[in-house]
């Protein structure tokens, strides 16, 4: 499996779970042989003998686990489990040994220093300078102990991260509730229903399973009229894999948080830094922690009074209408849905028939297909990793094919939570021919129920766009080195820029008429939806901002004040953030922070500001085609070509203002946002 030609797709039904050891360990001896070969090579270095063979050796080793890494995600087994947490260390030592290793960092030195540097392109000189900062990062100015210290740290790391996610799957899984009466799901949609109707007769089971999944989990919270059900159920969410709730004790992350966090703190004074969110920062768009902690609380400022306001109208509604005194968390959602059909005469259910899955997918690739000019087919002769996977090809104006990617949309037992994108294969040049891009696009959304199609809601749209944007990135890029083509190199605060960008198609005309029309009858969106959908798009939208920055305000501060010294930081942080930003205070038993992976096993640690940041990058990208028009074909052109196509060749802050004319504002998110 370690041998990869241009353009070859991962053989799933091939991989075997007992062989992945031996594959791995024989895939990283020939990668350190070609180490090896570079150290010893005595000519002058240049690109092609040194930058292009580790290129080469590190595309090898991600051809073989790449697909594993990705398996482990959405058909997790023990088995499998068992497999993919042994290679770790083995990865991590690999990884660190290659930036720890002075002899090759020499090389890139020389490199750097060489006449032959000037004559490299930006893309060649940006991956050069990459790779004497990550060296950097990987402890090269270490002592012998500094080094070996960094090493175990590193791979403690990447077994605990994985431990915290395996948790939350688990925890996640652990929990389900039969209900046999139908009385006890008063309020429900029918589409909710339905899928819990076939949650059960897959389990073998008369009547309705509810569990944690999201498509099963928001039904119920915004729904259901039994409060007592919506208590359980929101209780066994918000205390997974913590000391409370009703697995409480199973699956505990608090444990796995704090060594987490102790590990970041050493690794960060090892380097150098003073903490975790000053080496955060070493690789992203934002200069200082308090250039974050100023741009979160400005936001604070603005958006935290007129959430209050609308918190209060809320109580007000609750109290009017149900007699209720103080709102608890699991009736926000509940009573904000009954408070917006009644101000806006819209639901999210009234909504789904106009969105079956396939009239939504293939209305985004028209949408891109307006945009960018490029045309996307689907293939029927590729293997995946489950039925429900669907294969796509990318073609530009040209006929050139441009990138590939799996579709996987629906959620199911043993497949991580959430969305995502991932990188299958990066872009670069091998002997002269391009390897295409490959992606990884995963949901977690219903399935479709009996003869219906999958409907999805509004917000479900929005998720798909999302990650299409991602994708998108990953897959136009016309960079030749893997190390900077795509979203590789991309600031990690920067990277959500062409995501959120796609969403705001999801709220125009033109495109909704592409992406909507009734599963039975094929009838667009008709006009007094739209109108109502867009009259109530900003309903509660300072509530939800400011959830937003209750969670990037808790991973920024967590780690920037860290210290080894203090007990119980983490519950102490949820509590000062709230207390500063939250206008709904959740009960003492919620445990949000042992469920939260972005932050803790996910990519996202000091960083999860990035959401926020980058939002206000698209909004003000976004805005240029507010002034041009939605399908302006000339701007479209722009943002391929100066964004989607530069991937991390250039600083994120260049590539913005070569397409927008200017430095960004956060004036267009704002408006987006309805927050004066």
């Amino acid at each position: 499996m370690t041998n990869r030609s241009v353009n070859t797709l991962p053989d799933f039904s091939n991989i075997v779970v007992a062989e992945i050891a031996a594959d791995l360990e024989a895939a990283l001896a020939t990668a350190n042989k070609t180490v090896q070969s570079v150290l010893d090579n005595t000519n002058a270095v240049n690109w092609q003998n040194l930058a292009t063979p580790l290129e080469e050796m590190e595309a090898d080793v991600d051809a073989l686990w790449s697909p594993i890494s990705h398996l482990n995600s959405v058909k997790n087994s023990d088995a499998l489990r068992e497999a993919y947490n042994a290679c770790l260390p083995k990865l991590s030592a690999f990884s660190t040994a290659l930036g720890q290793n002075k002899a090759l960092y020499n090389k890139y030195r020389e490199l750097a220093e060489s006449k032959v540097y000037n004559n490299l392109d930006t893309a060649q000189k940006r991956v050069v300078e990459n790779a004497l900062r990550d060296f950097r990062l990987s402890g090269i100015a270490l002592d012998d102990a500094g080094q070996a210290r960094y090493k175990d740290i590193s791979q403690e790391l990447s077994l605990l991260t994985t431990k915290y996610e395996e948790n939350v799957m688990d925890a996640t899984q652990g929990w389900q509730k039969h209900i046999t009466d139908e009385a006890d799901l008063a309020g429900l949609p029918e589409s909710a229903m339905a899928g819990m109707a076939q949650a059960a007769k897959q389990a073998k089971l008369a009547g309705w399973l509810l569990t944690l999944h999201f498509p099963s989990y928001m039904p119920v919270m915004t729904y259901a009229d039994d409060r007592s059900l919506r208590e359980e159920m929101y209780t066994a969410f918000a205390t997974r894999a913590s000391d409370q709730g009703p697995n409480a004790g199973k699956w505990d992350n608090a444990e796995v948080m704090v060594e987490i966090l102790a590990l970041r703190h050493e690794m960060a004074l090892l380097l150098g830094f003073a903490n975790h969110a000053e080496l955060s920062l070493a690789t992203k768009m934002a200069d200082s922690p308090q250039q974050v902690l100023d741009f979160l609380n400005d936001f604070v400022v603005k958006a935290k009074p007129q959430a209050e306001k609308q918190f209060s109208e809320l109580t007000a509604f609750a109290t009017e209408t149900a007699g209720t005194g103080k709102l608890e968390a699991w009736d926000v959602s509940y009573y904000a849905e009954k408070l917006r059909q009644q101000r806006y005469a819209i639901s999210p259910e009234e909504l789904k028939p106009y969105f079956p899955e396939d009239k939504v997918v293939n209305g985004l690739f028209k949408v891109v297909q307006r945009l960018y000019g490029l045309d996307i087919s689907e293939r029927i002769d590729v293997d995946t990793w489950h039925d429900d996977v669907r294969f796509f090809d990318i073609f530009d104006s040209a006929g050139s094919l441009r990138g590939q990617f799996y579709l996987d949309l629906y959620a199911r037992d043993k497949k991580r939570g959430g969305a995502w994108m991932d990188d299958c294969t990066s872009r670069r040049k091998q002997n002269g021919e391009v390897v295409t891009p490959i992606a990884f696009l995963t949901c977690n959304f219903s399935p479709p129920v009996g003869d219906k199609p999958a409907l999805l809601t509004h917000d479900e749209v929005e998720t798909l766009f999302h990650e299409f944007g991602h994708g998108l990135h990953h897959m136009l890029t016309q960079v030749d080195y893997s190390g900077v083509s795509g979203i590789n190199g991309v600031a990690w605060d920067a990277v959500e820029l062409p995501s959120q960008f796609m969403e705001n198609w999801t709220w125009e005309r033109e495109a909704l008429d592409l992406i909507s029309g009734h599963y039975e009858t094929g009838e667009p969106l008709p006009d007094v939806l739209f109108e109502r959908m867009t009259s109530a798009r900003h309903f509660q939208s300072a509530m939800m901002m400011v959830r937003q920055l209750e969670f990037s305000l808790f991973d920024f501060r967590l780690h920037l004040e860290y210290s080894p010294d203090k007990p119980n930081q983490v519950a102490a942080m949820v509590k000062e953030v709230r207390d500063q930003v939250a206008v709904v205070q959740p009960p003492e038993f919620n445990r949000f922070a042992n469920s939260f992976s972005h932050i803790f096993a996910g990519g996202y640690s000091a960083g999860y500001y990035s959401y926020l940041w980058a939002e206000v990058l698209s909004a003000d990208a976004y805005s240029l085609f507010e002034e041009k028009g939605v399908f302006d074909a000339k701007t479209g052109q722009s943002f391929l070509s100066e964004i989607l196509e530069k991937g991390g060749s250039r600083p994120p802050m260049e590539l913005f203002v070569a397409f927008r004319g200017r430095e960004p504002t956060i004036d267009a998110l704002l408006r987006h946002k309805g927050i004066a």
